[in-house]
């Protein structure tokens, strides 16, 4: 039985050691994303921070893509029921109403025994104490170039407001 939960609970030391699911079930790799800042999302469409959130993330994404940001959505039912959408109309409304041009992951569960892995590591990495569950649809967790946790967010704090920590990360002045 033992070898059952070393797949489960890998020594990962980065995430770049995770493969996710995209919106269309194809396996991605995360190692594309070493030596760029990550912000990763717990997303949902009908929150009351979705306006927000989506349209802070777009503008961020559009200032930050080319010097160095990428930003991983993953959508999440958890919280209220508010993304019960199929990953296409998760995608539709994303791109459509917030012209989000970063990738949308499959939708994954964030707390939880079926914690998507890449969630237990961010939680594991910043967590309160224990490894604090998400709270809420819109956490944001801030990665380096090395696949290193160096921060994690409230649902309520804004995308923009982080910007001088991801500046910083990317070097820019």
């Amino acid at each position: 039985m033992s070898n059952m939960t070393s797949k489960d609970s890998p020594a990962a030391k980065s995430l770049h050691d995770f493969t996710v699911k995209d919106s269309r079930g194809e396996e991605v790799d995360l190692s594309i994303y070493k030596d760029k800042i990550l912000l990763i999302v717990n997303v949902a469409s009908q929150c009351g921070l979705t306006n927000s959130n989506y349209t802070e993330m777009s503008q961020l994404y559009e200032k930050y893509k080319d010097k160095g940001l990428e930003i991983l959505a993953f959508p999440c039912n958890q919280f209220g029921g508010q993304e019960p959408g199929s990953n296409e109309e998760i995608v539709e409304f994303a791109c459509t109403r917030f012209k989000a041009e970063y990738p949308i992951f499959d939708k994954v569960d964030v707390n939880g025994e079926s914690a998507a892995p890449i969630y237990k590591f961010l939680k594991s990495s910043k967590g309160g104490v224990f490894g604090d569950g998400i709270k809420w649809n819109f956490t944001k967790f801030l990665v380096d170039k090395n696949g290193n946790v160096v921060d994690r967010y409230a649902p309520t704090t804004s995308p923009l407001s982080i910007e001088k920590h991801i500046k910083k990360l990317l070097g820019a002045s």
